[in-house]
């Protein structure tokens, strides 16, 4: 088993959905489908808190904002989480070491959490939930099927994340520039109303001036006469 890409991978995972990686891991690990698992992460009382963090993670994460918020909250978790699992699976290897093991995984941890949280604004701009339900389901999906197949396959599952990373992140560069392309569209709009508001004075005042002349001069005329 390829350690270095097994943290790698795990590492995206964590960043996405760090509640069920270390739920999958210990799992798989206690259930003796897979070799190689962390045996801190088999632990009962690791493995029920994981549980209840995914159960709530589960439902906060499909709700409008509050997904947002929730991701604001696990900044500092969800790479913590990736450096710790990453620290384990390089601690039990002869090829790595906890140090490489949890830089590695804390940092593709907080890159694939901020392009999570990123999109996840983006996405809360729709009027309708259904969107942010499906994006959830697809990140839930993805984070437990990464683990899967970085324990079977770990160089494919690597490759794997590398190429949803630069993916994601092209899409936040793109979501970014629609956003600012938006804003600016958006004060185009308002400045030309403030200046359309403006003409109509401007037009009163010249005609209400020409008026005025007019009847000066037809007055100077009358008084001529």
């Amino acid at each position: 088993m390829g350690v270095l890409p097994l943290v790698f991978s795990a590492g995206w995972a964590s960043g996405v959905n760090a509640y069920g990686v270390v739920l999958a891991l210990g799992l798989f690990g206690r259930l003796g489908l897979v070799h190689g698992a962390p045996p801190q992460l088999e632990h009962p009382g690791v493995l029920a808190a994981a549980a209840v963090m995914f159960a709530v993670e589960f439902v906060a994460d499909k709700i409008p904002y509050v997904d947002s918020l929730w991701d604001a909250a696990h900044t500092v978790v969800r790479p913590l989480a990736g450096a710790w699992v990453g620290g384990l699976l390089g601690h039990d290897a002869a090829t790595l070491n906890t140090a490489v093991g949890a830089l590695v995984g804390g940092g593709t941890a907080l890159a694939s959490h901020g392009v999570k949280a990123s999109l996840r604004l983006a996405v809360n701009t729709s009027p309708e939930p259904l969107s942010n339900i499906l994006v959830s389901l697809a990140e839930d999906g993805a984070a437990i099927g990464v683990v899967v197949l970085a324990l079977a396959h770990p160089w494919i599952s690597a490759a794997v994340c590398a190429l949803l990373l630069a993916c994601g992140a092209a899409a936040v560069v793109a979501a970014a520039r629609l956003v600012r392309r938006g804003l600016r569209a958006l004060r185009a709009r308002r400045g030309r109303a403030g200046g359309g508001g403006r003409r109509p004075s401007r037009g009163a005042g010249v005609s209400a001036a020409g008026d005025t002349g007019s009847t000066g001069g037809t007055g100077g005329g009358a008084g001529t006469r």
